[in-house]
């Protein structure tokens, strides 16, 4: 009884968790797309006191019933406006919110969704370690390499090169799912260490420069600006992990670490097109070659090639149903006996015949067609067993 009501709790944490996190989101990456749009739209102001005031640029809006100036200083004002409104929180609840929910779901159950012992036998702690591990990794790496490499794109090589690599890495340590989020925390992380290690302080910069009457350094506003660049192109990869969970056909395929990086790399180049956009430049074959590329990963990953065993004896519904109560029915039950779930696992159960026939496609999907099921194989279900299922769901 008890340990049911600390699930419960704990399901109740991952919930709002989940909702905080998602609702910040929200907010920072509209941040993000917002201001480097307003950025591109920026035109020459049109008359010349403003020039004299030093506004480098402006930009005339229209939302929500009325219309929008709105100026951006080539370094600062003259004044110091009061107040100044910063845009901060956003990023830092969400790096907060996510390794909350990371905790909450994947730290607390890490013998569930941390680790798969057919891709590496680690101990909890040791899934734990390398999660954590990885995240100050990131940050480290990334942010040496944008102070050492100074040519944009050479950078830009450097750090897909980097995601590449912490991608097959985690593939190779931890549950498939699990390194999919991982990756995306990675680069979570190093988006928000953007902002409070290097945005931010710039900003500070500048302002106590006003406030010392001095005139603040433009080097400022360049570092920041940069790193902000850096965070709307990594918005759409980290968009894509966040809600990798719901496609087990990516990170359950063998090759899963390449399906990462080449959706992450297509996202990257979406957002490459409507920067270009904003500035003018509708280069329409950006998307037509994404567009291509989806296709191309989508057509190369296609459920084909080694397939389940589908013939041989004839399979009794008493044998499927043995091998669901053994594998499934431990998370998937209206009381489930895995440790760390009060209920079932997205609504779905495989107490009885009718809600296992109900469910045919969805066991296809998740054990058959992929092994994104059972999560870790923490049950063991073998091969000859998805066999068997495979099986069954051809004669149905």
């Amino acid at each position: 009884m008890a340990a049911r009501a600390v699930n419960y709790v704990w399901d109740w944490g991952n919930l709002l968790f989940r909702w905080l996190h998602v609702v910040a989101a929200i907010a920072w990456i509209g941040a993000s797309f917002y201001f480097i749009a307003l950025d591109n739209h920026l035109r020459p102001p049109a008359e010349e006191r403003d020039r004299d005031r030093g506004v480098g640029g402006e930009s005339w809006e229209v939302h929500g019933g009325g219309f929008y100036r709105v100026e951006k200083f080539l370094v600062a004002p003259e004044k110091l406006p009061s107040p100044l409104h910063w845009f901060k929180w956003e990023a830092y609840t969400t790096w907060l919110s996510g390794v909350a929910l990371f905790i909450v779901v994947y730290y607390v159950h890490a013998s569930t969704y941390l680790v798969d012992p057919s891709v590496r036998n680690l101990s909890t702690w040791a899934a734990v370690a390398i999660s954590v591990g990885g995240l100050v990794v990131a940050w480290v790496v990334y942010d040496g390499l944008c102070r050492v490499i100074r040519e944009e794109r050479l950078l830009a090589a450097a750090v897909f090169g980097f995601i590449v690599l912490s991608a097959w890495v985690m593939s190779e340590l931890l549950a498939p799912r699990a390194a999919y989020v991982e990756v995306g925390a990675m680069i979570g992380t190093m988006m928000v260490g953007n902002v409070f290690f290097v945005i931010i302080p710039a900003h500070w910069e500048l302002v106590r420069a006003k406030q010392r009457g001095e005139e603040p350094d433009p080097k400022h506003n360049l570092r920041g600006k940069t790193r902000s660049v850096h965070n709307n192109y990594l918005t759409l990869p980290v968009v894509f992990a966040m809600l990798s969970n719901h496609s087990p056909f990516t990170y359950g395929h063998s090759y899963s670490w390449l399906i990462l990086v080449a959706i992450m790399a297509l996202g990257a180049w979406v957002r490459h097109y409507f920067n270009l956009r904003h500035v003018g430049r509708n280069a329409w074959w950006i998307l037509a070659s994404a567009a291509v590329g989806f296709v191309v990963v989508a057509v190369a990953i296609r459920p084909s090639g080694s397939k389940p065993q589908t013939t041989g004896a004839a399979v009794s519904f008493a044998q499927v149903q043995r091998v669901i109560e053994q594998r499934c029915v431990p998370c998937h039950s209206q009381h489930p006996t895995e440790p760390g779930f009060s209920s079932a696992p997205a609504g779905v159960r495989f107490d009885t015949r009718a809600e296992i026939e109900q469910q045919a496609e969805r066991i296809k999907e998740q054990a058959v067609d992929s092994h994104a099921m059972p999560l870790g194989n923490a049950t063991h279900m073998t091969q000859g067993e998805r066999d068997l299922l495979a099986r069954w769901l051809a004669s149905r």
